[in-house]
């Protein structure tokens, strides 16, 4: 069985020297790659300590890369179940927000608003267009 972290544990893992980060509910310590990541230490800084999987996956990362970190991995993320959290891939909701969200207080529940408008937007945005097309026709 896997060991277990909870996001206020990995949130402590956030500097230089010890860097955690949490990628598709997966704990890595990726302190002994900081030197060796192609894209430079500070990408990395900026994830520390948080969960970095829309990062990790608006990059596209390899099939050669997804190997690599698996030598990194030290664990999963405790799933944690309340008011305040996040969802995370489709998976159960978390309480470890996501860069965009790790600053303000209550960043789960203003990170599924965000995400609810934004799910409101494309359809809304595709109807116009297709009406546009159509009267100009």
């Amino acid at each position: 069985m896997s060991k277990t972290y909870t996001a206020e544990v990995i949130s402590k893992h956030n500097t230089r020297d010890d860097i955690w980060v949490v990628i598709h509910n997966k704990v890595y310590d990726i302190t002994k790659f900081l030197d060796e990541h192609p894209g430079g230490e500070e990408v990395l800084l900026e994830h520390a300590g948080i969960n970095a999987t829309e990062a990790f996956e608006d990059i596209g990362h390899s099939e050669d890369a997804r190997e690599l970190l698996e030598q990194y991995l030290i664990g999963d993320l405790e799933v944690e179940y309340s008011f305040f959290s996040v969802q995370i891939d489709g998976a159960p909701p978390t309480s470890i927000p996501r860069r965009e969200e790790a600053d303000g207080e209550h960043a789960g529940v203003r990170g599924k608003q965000n995400s609810s408008s934004m799910g409101f937007l494309v359809p809304l945005g595709l109807a116009v267009a297709i009406l546009a097309y159509k009267w100009y026709l």
